[in-house]
């Protein structure tokens, strides 16, 4: 017997045990901007400290010289202004385009469509992202610089365009670890919710999220230290131009595997933390949210 939801036309039937989104016909766009927002806040300003290492491990003069273990929250401002609206904008997009695309829960087609939608939300999230991890990581690597004055050193020397450094390499980090952690993360749930005999609670839904985040961090964790070597790249270098197969190389070439796969161990950590956190946060937000929403007269 496979596993339904209650609704045929159930939008987000990833959301957990006693949430309200299986009784919508249309997506609660508004809470998933706020849950989306709020998970995301909740998230870096925690785990900064883990991202901070990882950076630092990442970097091209070594970790002792990008700061060690000093100034672990340098650059927390830029990831606190840019946390809300960046989580946000990829859970409406996400949320938006599995609505658009909606199929029958027990469609083969249901992981594709997660996977669309995925990519979808981090190319409209990058937008937002990219901006705020340039300063963010240059900050991690100069923790005796000021954020603002990195953000307006940045803007001085590079104009707009050096604020977005790194966008392709980010977009072609995020998509194939959203290809990885949601579907992973959607399909968990469904087999847990069909043991069961009824859909997640907000925990479990956030314990297959830790999985999934944990997994595809490891396996993107490459491209994760090729985006991190542009951003960091002098201005007019050969890997401040973005090519992410030059930068890789480079890597390769001085580091070999380990360099390749540097910072893996922290970056997991964060993130199957970040997925427990940030997917648990975002589902017991939403479903409060339209429990309150379907509650008003």
């Amino acid at each position: 017997m496979g596993w339904r939801p209650a609704e045929p036309r159930l939008i987000a039937w990833t959301d957990c045990r006693g949430g309200v989104c299986g009784a919508m016909d249309r997506p609660g766009f508004t809470a998933s901007l706020v849950a989306g927002g709020v998970a995301g806040v909740a998230v870096d300003l925690i785990l900064f400290p883990l991202d901070t290492i990882k950076t630092r491990l990442q970097s091209p003069q070594g970790f002792n010289k990008a700061g060690g273990f000093h100034g672990i929250y340098a650059g927390v401002p830029s990831a606190a202004i840019g946390s809300f609206p960046n989580a946000a904008a990829f859970f409406i997009t996400y949320e938006y385009v599995k609505w658009f695309l909606h199929t029958d829960s027990s469609s083969y087609l249901m992981p594709v469509k997660h996977m669309l939608a995925a990519s979808a939300g981090e190319v409209v999230a990058c937008l937002i992202r990219v901006p705020s991890e340039v300063v963010k990581q240059r900050a991690q690597v100069s923790a005796s610089s000021r954020t603002f004055h990195i953000f307006s050193n940045i803007l001085y020397t590079e104009g707009v365009q050096g604020l977005y450094r790194g966008y392709k390499s980010t977009v072609l980090r995020e998509i194939p670890f959203s290809l990885v952690q949601f579907p992973l993360w959607e399909s968990l749930k469904a087999l847990w919710s069909w043991r069961q005999d009824h859909v997640v609670d907000c925990w479990q839904s956030a314990v297959c999220g830790a999985f999934a985040g944990g997994f595809a961090a490891a396996v993107t964790t490459p491209l994760d230290v090729a985006k991190t070597r542009i951003m960091l790249a002098k201005a007019g270098s050969s890997t401040a131009s973005g090519n992410v197969l030059s930068a890789l190389h480079g890597v390769w070439r001085t580091h070999g595997l380990s360099g390749l796969f540097a910072g893996v161990f922290p970056r997991m950590a964060a993130i199957s933390l970040g997925g427990f956190i940030f997917l648990g946060a975002y589902e017991q937000t939403r479903s409060l949210l339209l429990e309150v929403g379907r509650e008003r007269p």
